[in-house]
């Protein structure tokens, strides 16, 4: 509880701003690392992806969304009995995780469709859970990605977030704040804060996890109530 406290808090403060990151610079950046993203983040990523996928496959309801599904890294982790689907803006990635599907045989996977997280095509309630690992600092709009998560997931069911999250100050601050003009070629926010994403006033938030390699990620679980 003592977590939710401190993220209630976070969020009540102002968003800062930040250099404009679009889709296209978005689509640029990951046609870059489509082919070396694995090697290059696959590990240090594999702790949080890890712990949404638990957290996911202990939940009720089969029909789970992953955006943001990149080259599929967790794909291969949910258990038997769900059905997932995944998105994508990056043609280049989505090819890797097609290829992942196929070569391990992956039947729980339903699709895995080119398309904007922020207007997704998708039907109101569409799905029993919604997940976004590593993409709420990637897309331009976080607000909006939540606002589109929430709209698909049906009444009850469940939203979780894993990412990073900008420090308050310190070193790493002052590092992701020199960082932060550099969004457009990287194709994310080094310093994308909680508040950014969430508003308290629509965020039933149920749990706040820190997650390794020294809590440099964090994992958001929230319930939709209507």
């Amino acid at each position: 509880m003592a977590h939710i406290e401190q993220l209630r808090n976070e969020l009540g403060g102002k968003a800062h701003p930040r250099a404009a990151l679009d889709a296209d610079s978005v689509r640029n950046a990951y046609r870059r690392w489509a082919n070396v993203y694995d090697a290059v983040f696959g590990g240090v990523s594999a702790f949080g992806r890890r712990r949404a996928v638990a957290a996911i496959n202990r939940l009720p309801g089969p029909k789970v969304l992953e955006v943001g599904v990149g080259t599929g890294l967790a794909l291969p982790r949910y258990r038997q009995g769900l059905t997932v689907t995944g998105i994508d803006l990056s043609r280049e990635m989505l090819d890797k995780a097609r290829q992942r599907v196929a070569e391990d045989r992956l039947g729980h996977v339903d699709a895995l469709i080119e398309m904007d997280a922020e207007a997704m095509s998708f039907a109101d309630g569409s799905f029993d859970i919604a997940v976004a690992m590593f993409t709420a600092s990637v897309v331009p709009d976080a607000k909006k990605l939540f606002a589109e998560m929430n709209r698909v997931v049906r009444p009850g069911g469940h939203i979780l977030f894993v990412n990073h999250f900008a420090a308050e100050g310190g070193p790493r601050w002052w590092i992701e704040r020199t960082m932060a003009p550099l969004s457009r070629v990287l194709g994310w926010h080094p310093d994308f804060a909680l508040r950014d994403l969430l508003d308290p006033a629509e965020a039933a938030v149920e749990s706040v996890e820190g997650c390794p390699p020294a809590g440099l990620f964090t994992l958001v679980q929230l319930r939709k109530t209507c």
